[in-house]
Order: structure tokens, then sequence, then C-alpha cells
């Protein structure tokens, strides 16, 4: 009787196990191809997203549609914003990596970023009298800039080429984004591979739990003057 009892206990066990292990499996599976969640790391991106935030990231979209401007892009900085080499320790990368799945850190090489400038326009800023962002020419409404911020400190003039973007962070101030890489190879433009989603909500607090609005800045601008 008593072996009859253990023996149950253990398959009791090991269906909890079981059902443990199927779900961590199927929500890698979600998290790798369908919707991942981010943690928002920095103010680079305020007021849209605070320290803290999580957000879900759809890694769908872009299988059936383009990249849009104004879209909230999260993407691979390897090659362009982040540092090429890693030195941290395997046991400390290890760790990093368990808390960014969990959703308790960020990434070293991965950011979140708006997208200005697709592949064909001409992106400047604060050439002309007004300081504003132009995109073909046409100035950009910003605002979700965050308040007092100027468009940008940084005078620059460039045209997108097939396969790249301009990105830029709301929180201008202090973000560092493609106006950061001027100069650099690749001139500030991010490949479109590295982006492995947009941001579509505002998952955690619960109290900023919202939608992240998807805007259509300049569906008209689509020759670079």
């Amino acid at each position: 009787m008593k072996h009859t009892k253990r023996r149950s206990r253990f398959v009791g066990w090991r269906f909890v196990l079981c059902a443990l292990a199927a779900a961590v499996v199927l929500a890698a599976l979600v998290r790798a191809f369908v919707v991942d969640v981010y943690y928002i790391p920095s103010e680079s991106m305020q007021p849209l997203l605070e320290p803290g935030d999580r957000v879900a990231v759809s890694r769908t979209d872009y299988r059936s549609g383009d990249i849009q401007r104004g879209d909230v892009v999260v993407f691979d900085g390897r090659g362009s914003l982040a540092p090429l080499h890693n030195g941290d320790p395997a046991p400390l990368t290890a760790l990093k990596s368990v808390a960014r799945w969990v959703g308790l850190a960020g990434s070293d090489t991965v950011y979140v970023k708006r997208v200005i400038g697709i592949p064909g326009d001409r992106v400047s800023c604060c050439t002309d009298e007004e300081p504003r962002v132009t995109v073909n020419g046409t100035p950009v409404d910003e605002s979700y800039v965050y308040p007092g911020d100027a468009p940008s400190e940084q005078n620059f003039d460039v045209i997108v080429p097939e396969g790249r973007l301009w990105l830029m962070g709301d929180h201008r101030s202090e973000s560092a984004d493609s106006r950061s890489l001027l100069g650099a190879p690749g001139g500030g433009l991010i490949s479109k591979e590295r982006v492995i989603g947009r941001a579509t909500a505002i998952l955690w607090p619960l109290e900023r739990s919202s939608d992240i609005e998807r805007l259509e800045l300049g569906a008209e601008w689509n020759t670079a003057k």
C-alpha cells in the first residue's frame, strides 16, 4: 500500500515537471516567433516609454507588411549602437540572459527607437531658420518628442539607402541613435535585417498598460527632394 502511494506521488510530480517543461518550451516558441517581451532600461524613449516598462514586441508585423515611418521598433544593435565585444564572464552573461528572459533586466545589445526615415528618404534637421526634422523636404510633426527637447542638437542631412533605416529616440537629449553614428561605417543607418519587431503595447506596470499607437508619418512623402 505504501509502495503504491509513493509511486502515485512520483507520477504526480513527474506530471507537474513535464507540464512546467512544456509550458517553458511553449513560451519560448511564442517569444521566438510571435510576440516577445522587452524590458526598457533607459530614458531614451520618454515620454512614451519609461525605465522599467515591459513592452510587447510583435515579431510578425513585418512578415506581411513594411516598416513604416513612426513605428517604434526593437532592434539588435550589434555592429551599430552596441559594443562589438562583450567582456562579461560566461556565468554573468548567462545570469543576464535569464534576467532578460523573465523581464527583470534589459539587454546590452537590444535597443528601442522610432523610425524616422525609410529607404529613399532624405532626412534632415536644423538646417533652416526653424529647427525641425524634415523628411523629403517636409517638416515632421513630432508631438511625441520629450517636452522641452530640441528636435536635435546635432545637424544632419542624410539619404537613407536601400535596406537601411534612420532611427531616433523620442527623448532626443538622452538618446544614442542614428545621430550618434554619423561618420562611422554605415553613417548612422541601421540595417532593416536587425529589426526584431514592432513595440505594440506596454504590459507592465499595470497602471501604465496601454497600446502603443502606430503613427503613419508622411505616407505621402515618397520622393526625396
